[in-house]
């Protein structure tokens, strides 16, 4: 019997039973609250989009050379609805999946995905090291240096964007004021610093 609904606490259950990798689960967590925020600013079911987002990278720990494809497996025998199964497999498209990214959501997770990585490396060269005090600006100044987060696709995120008809800047945007309502949790909060002592 297919499960009705897949919740937040039966995605985070798997996500940790096939992930220990702190990077890669804040990565999840990270594409998550974009995917939360980018459904909130749609009107779209905002608990569909983040279980989705949180779990979109499922098997990339334990089985890299599958990605993708070993996700869909797990989900099936989880029994997950196809739409989610389906949401999930598409974001790989054109790299491990031939499943094109065709609902919104799907297009904003293909989207989304790599960009978080560029977001994060950007926020953590920064002197705060954090995504509060951030704009689209930053990240749009490394953008073109390739060195800089050189294992982001930034094709993806540009046939992500034209998919959904956005600006890249407007995307950067919206998946930076997304990853600030988990920064804390994904280590983006900032450096404490204490202050000066009186003398």
């Amino acid at each position: 019997m297919t499960m009705n609904k897949p919740t937040r606490e039966d995605a985070w259950k798997l996500l940790c039973r096939y992930n220990q990798s702190e990077s890669l689960i804040k990565h999840a967590l990270s594409v998550e609250a974009v995917m939360r925020h980018m459904a909130r600013l749609r009107g779209e079911d905002e608990e569909k989009w983040g279980v989705i987002g949180l779990i979109h990278d499922l098997d990339y720990e334990r089985f890299p050379e599958q990605h993708c494809k070993k996700t869909e497996e797990i989900l099936r025998d989880e029994q997950w609805p196809a739409d989610y199964i389906r949401a999930v497999v598409s974001h790989g498209w054109g790299l491990c999946s031939d499943v094109e990214p065709i609902s919104e959501l799907e297009k904003v997770l293909y989207a989304v995905d790599e960009l978080t990585g560029l977001v994060t490396t950007a926020a953590l060269v920064r002197p705060s090291r954090s995504i509060l005090d951030m704009e689209a600006s930053s990240v749009k100044k490394k953008w073109k240096d390739k060195r800089f987060a050189a294992g982001v696709n930034r094709s993806v995120i540009e046939k992500g964007c034209a998919m959904l008809g956005m600006e890249l800047t407007t995307l950067i945007t919206d998946t930076i004021l997304g990853m600030r309502t988990a920064a804390e949790a994904i280590g983006l909060a900032g450096a404490v610093h204490c202050p000066q002592a009186a003398h």
